[in-house]
């Protein structure tokens, strides 16, 4: 994991059957085929987390020999490995599925499915355990930012999910509740930096010294509001939603930010 790189990816929540995934993944890799195949996009990762039915045909869509560097990830897994968990999947499953990376911690699983700071952390544990990349999710509701607690909220469900990393990195997502979805609204960067700093000040001693988490942004992020929100010390790059949901809008933002 290069600390150095940004990143930009996208999370498709429960949209797009398998035909539709396989078509956005060509788009891409025509887009990555223009600018050069593999080293497209330099100095970025690009990411995508297709819904679990669509995984293995978008995996394999994406990583024909030449073409791009996406990677592809589930959007959860369960924090064991196998078992009577009806309707789960495990890590070890969407692995096979062609998964590289597992977010874990959406608000929306958060608020919905009654996912806790502690299964967060239980599940941070079995995707490292696994040798994959956890994308952990964290932010604060509308309710919380305007109690002054966003700084507090975010640290809390960040230290619970790297306390179960140990001294492995993992990427973190800032997205805060308020702005996300369809009625959510872009964050202005004055807004996101203090809860960037404070999520970069969390660090990690693997053995070669000190270095910190990635810190992506997402939150109703548009291709014109990139920029001032990349312009915030800390802010490693971009998680998306709906303005990547069509491949011209996620190489769009991919040449913006390996511009």
């Amino acid at each position: 994991m290069d600390a150095a790189q940004r990143w930009v990816g996208t999370g498709w929540k429960m949209t797009k059957t398998r035909a539709e995934g396989v078509a956005w993944a060509r788009a891409v890799v025509r887009a990555a085929a223009e600018r050069g195949g593999e080293s497209a996009w330099p100095g970025v990762q690009p990411f995508v987390l297709p819904p679990a039915t669509a995984i293995t045909q978008v995996a394999e869509a994406l990583r024909a020999p030449g073409t791009s560097r996406v990677l592809v990830g589930a959007q959860d897994a369960h924090w064991e490995d196998s078992g009577a968990w009806t309707g789960e999947l495990s890590v070890p499953q969407v692995a096979d599925a062609g998964a590289q990376m597992v977010e874990l911690g959406h608000s929306e699983r958060r608020e919905h499915f009654a996912e806790t700071d502690e299964r967060v952390a239980l599940k941070v544990a079995a995707v490292l355990r696994h040798g994959l990349m956890p994308l952990v999710c964290v932010g604060e509701t509308a309710e919380q930012r305007d109690a002054g607690r966003s700084v507090d909220v975010v640290l809390t469900q960040a230290r619970a999910a790297l306390g179960a990393a140990g001294d492995r990195r993992c990427v973190l997502a800032y997205e805060p509740v308020w702005a996300i979805g369809e009625r959510g609204r872009e964050a202005r960067p004055e807004e996101v930096a203090p809860v960037v700093a404070a999520l970069a000040g969390l660090v990690v001693d693997s053995g070669g010294g000190p270095s910190r988490n990635p810190v992506l942004y997402g939150g109703s992020v548009t291709v014109e509001g990139a920029p001032g929100v990349l312009e915030v010390p800390g802010v490693d790059g971009l998680f998306v939603g709906r303005t990547a949901w069509r491949a011209e809008g996620f190489v769009a933002l991919l040449d913006l930010v390996s511009g």
